[in-house]
């Protein structure tokens, strides 16, 4: 009788975890005989490491992703009723902190080779009232910087990257959160560089727009007591600051890790191409740091995605989709478009299928992925 082959999580955190739990477990016992949790040393530091390694000179630690766009926005002086491009494939997050900000999220549809923002289809977006541009980072992959730049130059706009699945990622000589006014990250624990809970940081190279951002992160105040603006409280604290600290030395080389894997799912899935499986294009090289391994799964496929997925899982193989759903068409959000309006996003969202991925992730793992995708397919 054989044996099954080993099931093949889609993210397995403990291989990064494992060989460094005892610095983790050394530092968080420091920060708790010192008492030094909010606004410490271990978050001042992660704070300059992470801007000096992202090559700018500001960081500013937030509660998560999400309020490093919204608080991000206000610091750059984004107004009520002012209009921002967004891609509509992108994850709820861009467009709720968006809102958040008091601003008017603007839809436009993305490439259907990388999933990027189209910014051919950004130029018909352009009012009076727009005033910047969101580029996402989508699956560890940077929008060019170059064409980014010439249009955000040609329309006079604000660049303000999300760069939540972006960490160090590079293209055209930068790393991903450079180039822009500023940026945001997302330390969610799944992420290439993530903590034990929720956390972001807006970074950039405005030293204003920093201390504005660490007022409004401090309930507006730059001091205690004194509040000279309309703040909130946002603030990563310093026992994910410095499981942070810990973690980011090794960042380069699980980013590494994850492209060298993703080229080997590229050269294993190309005879695949002819079935309709078709992975999402990389134009960035080694610069690409795949937090996530897209496929599409096309109409010349003989069977659509949910088989797929529902196959490779009785196969012990675990699968996700990003995303299901794109923003126009989501329930509470269905104002900033209608069916039909970003096709390209829409049939992404019928095909696309992310693959396990994450450091450690092993040459035989992934033969066992896509073999099983083979099988699938009956080829």
């Amino acid at each position: 009788m054989s044996s099954r082959p080993p099931k093949i999580p889609f993210v397995n955190l403990s291989l990064q975890h494992q060989p460094i739990q005892p610095q983790i477990v050394a530092e968080i016992g420091k920060i708790i005989e010192q008492g030094d949790f909010i606004l410490g040393h271990a978050l001042a530091e992660f704070e300059t490491a992470f801007a000096a390694a992202s090559g700018v000179q500001y960081g500013v630690g937030v509660a998560c992703g999400t309020d490093a766009i919204a608080l991000g926005l206000q610091a750059c002086g984004i107004n009520p009723g002012d209009e921002i491009i967004v891609p509509a494939n992108t994850f709820i997050a861009t467009v709720i902190a968006v809102i958040q900000a008091k601003a008017i999220p603007v839809l436009v549809d993305c490439d259907p080779e990388t999933a990027l923002i189209d910014l051919t289809a950004a130029e018909t977006a352009i009012t009076s009232k727009t005033k910047a541009i969101i580029p996402v980072h989508l699956y560890g992959q940077m929008v060019s910087p170059r064409l980014l730049l010439d249009f955000a130059n040609r329309h006079d706009l604000i660049i303000f990257e999300d760069a939540a699945q972006a960490h160090l990622a590079e293209r055209e000589g930068y790393r991903a959160g450079s180039f822009g006014k500023a940026a945001a990250f997302s330390f969610y624990p799944s992420k290439n560089l993530g903590c034990f809970g929720d956390g972001g940081m807006l970074i950039t190279n405005d030293a204003e727009l920093a201390k504005t951002m660490r007022t409004f992160r401090n309930y507006g105040a730059l001091s205690k007591y004194l509040h000279t603006e309309i703040g909130t409280n946002s603030r990563l604290d310093n026992l994910q600051a410095a499981i942070l600290n810990i973690k980011l030395p090794y960042l380069e080389k699980w980013n590494r890790d994850r492209n060298l894997a993703a080229q080997h799912y590229n050269t294993l899935l190309e005879p695949l191409k002819d079935k309709g499986i078709v992975p999402i294009a990389n134009h960035s090289s080694s610069g690409h740091i795949y937090h996530i391994y897209a496929i599409q799964i096309t109409e010349k496929s003989p069977i659509d995605r949910h088989t797929l997925q529902q196959k490779l899982a009785q196969e012990g193989i675990e699968t996700g989709i990003h995303y299901p759903v794109p923003c126009h068409l989501q329930p509470a959000y269905q104002n900033l478009g209608n069916p039909g309006d970003f096709p390209h996003a829409e049939t992404l969202c019928q095909q696309i299928l992310s693959l396990p991925m994450y450091p450690g992730l092993s040459n035989t793992e992934i033969e066992q992925v896509v073999r099983a995708i083979g099988r699938s397919l009956n080829c």
